[in-house]
């Protein structure tokens, strides 16, 4: 059994031997009928595609059951025993399911309107839900026909995706003039053969395609582009579009249609976090960002940072890791699609950036000796690659530009960010920082670039928190206390009721509890049990930030002294970071001219609060910015401009990576900065002077 190659979330048993991957029924047709096959005489994809006879699935005739989907009114059939989650992708409605159907994320809620589905009991509904209706589209199968209704909370989140995206088109704008896709199209109007101009369609096509301005002396052509080319160049009176997927010293003819069926051309940009995946749909031809969509990588099931997900790939297969990761990817694009009214077969560009083990895993690649000394990746510099060979719903031609990355723990989402904040090209000293799981570093300017990684851990993005979460709605952003009572004011994200607290807060209430004397240097509450903020659970002392009966829920929002140490163990990693990079050309902090700051968390991020607890150097406030999410951003870039594609393979391969793993000062360092905000005293004066703190008179 495996995975077909086109449905990467379908099991089949069909395999091509000759080409050596699984089709599944939807897929079950030879591809080189015409070739000779040495396996041709005990092929069944051979024999099914020539109807010599039909797959088990469809031999008998289940029955059928129509399925309405509300407020769309879209009506489809589908037989009995259907998964619903499979019937709102045929029927192309837009339902979450990060999990990718197993039942243990509770995101694809629906509301039964009529009718009787066969669904399994789970925990993931409360009975409010069920009695008003809600059940998980993955956990039902269609017994008859029904009518299903979009809750309200999915479709505003549809309509979100668009307004994420002209969020995004405000920022980007102008980043990229001159607009150079990977796969670019060419609309001609070819001349109609005759008895005195003779050339066949292809070498017509070629013709016309190099007095466009297309290099044809090093292009190929593959065998469907063939058998689609004789109808293609006729169908609009030889009014014809054809796609071209531009290679590093080469280029391929990968579609051809008649030029009225021309439809629009997309791109998608995929920032493949550790902990969040984010997706931006780009119109190519203005690229301007037609919609987003962010959510929580599935992987994480399988561990919080890259060191797990090696370790689990290692035992349980690569394909599962991959089979997460593009459910996760397409999941995303099919719900910033669906706010659009467009299909996947519109996407021809992708670009993705993220870290070195978080691409090989989606490739399908070992990973395993990049956590073995001495750390090598097995490619560091990618081609360029079709969707259809990944798994990723898109033209199965369009072209996918990996970032490359420079070391096994400094990836492509830090030459992203490099190439969108322009340090590559700054003379000022800088010192970079995406703050996420893996807290890579970049310092220099112009001149060189030095790079190093030190494992945060995913306490800033949520992960191992009592109570983390991402910056979704209800995530406590910004947090204060009272100076006598320790009652907290808080802010939530969209001003929702409180679910969680996400990275900007947890450094916020971190600094609140270390200036008010709730918390000492040592990271130990000094207030005890009595005090009504306070409380035990798991036999450990916690603050409590909201109770239960405030919220409408079972449990109060607390704090934990675990959440405290995990939070100073993730700031001590990134501050001894920064000290060991720039020690190692023999500066210090004060040479600093610019430091740059980004990473989804970073937004809502209070510079004196992170200042306060140790995570950033006290140095001139003036020269802390803010960029975003910059990984998304370079992805942007990198889709839309082969130049920007070229300066990212330039910055990969000039900077220097300096590996902490076999340094002894970066334990030294790690060890220092495991007390709020430092050991030494004298590293963080203005925090001293600016903040009543008793402990540290």
């Amino acid at each position: 059994m495996g995975y077909c190659i086109n449905h990467p979330e379908r099991e089949t048993s069909y395999l091509c031997m000759k080409h050596n991957y699984y089709l599944c029924d939807e897929c079950l047709e030879c591809r080189d009928p015409d070739i000779y096959c040495k396996f041709r005489s005990s092929c069944p994809i051979h024999f099914i595609s020539k109807k010599g006879f039909e797959p088990e699935t469809q031999k008998s005739s289940p029955k059928e059951f129509s399925v309405l989907f509300q407020p769309d009114d879209k009506k489809i059939k589908v037989p009995e025993g259907t998964n619903l989650l499979e019937a709102a992708q045929k029927a192309d409605i837009y339902v979450n399911a990060s999990c990718n159907g197993k039942g243990s994320c509770g995101k694809c809620r629906v509301i039964l309107e009529s009718g009787v589905v066969e669904n399994k009991n789970t925990s993931l509904l409360s009975d409010k839900e069920k009695e008003r209706g809600y059940i998980l589209a993955c956990q039902s199968k269609v017994t008859g026909d029904i009518v299903i209704k979009i809750p309200e909370e999915t479709l505003e989140k549809k309509l979100k995706t668009a307004g994420m995206g002209e969020e995004a088109t405000a920022k980007l704008s102008g980043l990229v003039t001159d607009i150079d896709p990977i796969v670019k199209k060419y609309t001609l109007k070819l001349e109609p053969p005759t008895l005195e101009d003779t050339v066949s369609d292809l070498d017509r096509l070629k013709r016309n395609l190099k007095q466009a301005g297309c290099e044809t002396s090093k292009m190929s052509t593959g065998i469907r582009v063939m058998r689609q080319l004789t109808k293609s160049v006729r169908e609009d009176n030889w009014n014809v579009t054809a796609s071209i997927l531009q290679k590093k010293c080469s280029s391929e003819i990968v579609d051809v249609c008649p030029a009225r069926e021309n439809g629009r051309s997309l791109g998608m940009a995929v920032d493949l976090g550790t902990t969040s995946i984010v997706v931006y749909i780009v119109d190519m031809q203005t690229g301007e960002v037609l919609s987003a969509a962010s959510g929580h990588n599935s992987q994480a099931s399988c561990g919080d940072d890259v060191i797990n997900r090696i370790v689990c790939s290692e035992k349980d297969g690569i394909t599962k890791l991959k089979k997460m990761a593009l459910s996760t990817i397409n999941n995303l694009s099919q719900r910033a699609l669906a706010s659009l009214d467009q299909t996947h077969k519109n996407i021809e560009n992708i670009t993705i950036s993220g870290n070195t083990t978080m691409v090989h895993l989606l490739l399908g690649i070992d990973a395993r000796y990049i956590r073995r000394e001495p750390y090598i990746p097995t490619i560091s510099e990618f081609p360029i690659i079709k969707a259809g060979n990944v798994g990723l719903k898109a033209a199965h031609y369009a072209g996918v530009f990996v970032m490359p990355g420079p070391a096994g723990y400094v990836g492509g989402d830090i030459v992203s960010g490099v190439l969108y904040t322009g340090l590559h090209n700054n003379t000022a000293l800088t010192l970079f920082i995406d703050v996420g799981t893996n807290g890579e570093i970049v310092f220099g300017n112009n001149e060189f670039l030095m790079t190093a990684a030190c494992s945060a851990g995913p306490a800033f993005e949520g992960g191992g928190i009592r109570w983390g979460m991402r910056a979704e709605d209800g995530a406590i952003e910004k947090i204060t206390l009272d100076p006598e009572t320790f009652e907290p004011e808080f802010i939530t994200v969209e001003n929702k009721t409180a679910r969680g607290i996400c990275g900007s807060g947890m450094i916020d209430l971190l600094s609140e509890m270390l200036i008010k004397g709730v918390l000492g240097q040592d990271g130990k509450f000094r207030i005890d049990e009595s005090h009504p903020r306070m409380t035990i659970f798991n036999d450990e002392l916690a603050f409590i930030l909201e109770f239960a009966e405030n919220i409408d829920a079972e449990e109060d929002i607390i704090f934990t002294e675990s959440d405290i140490k995990s939070l100073t163990l993730s700031k001590a990693a990134v501050y001894a970071g920064f000290t060991v990079l720039i020690e190692e050309i023999g500066m210090d902090f004060s040479m600093v001219e610019q430091m740059i700051i980004t990473g989804g968390f970073g937004q809502y991020l209070d510079i004196e609060k992170a200042i306060t607890i140790g995570l950033l150097p006290d140095i001139e406030r003036e020269k802390f910015k803010y960029m975003g999410n910059s990984s998304i951003a370079g992805a942007y870039m990198a889709l839309l401009s082969n130049t920007y594609r070229q300066q990212a393979i330039q910055i990969s391969n000039t900077m220097t990576y300096v590996d902490f793993s076999s340094n002894s000062r970066f334990m030294d360092e790690f060890t220092k900065a495991q007390f709020l905000p430092h050991t030494d005293a004298r590293l963080f004066p203005n925090v001293h002077t600016n903040n009543t703190i008793k402990e540290f008179i």
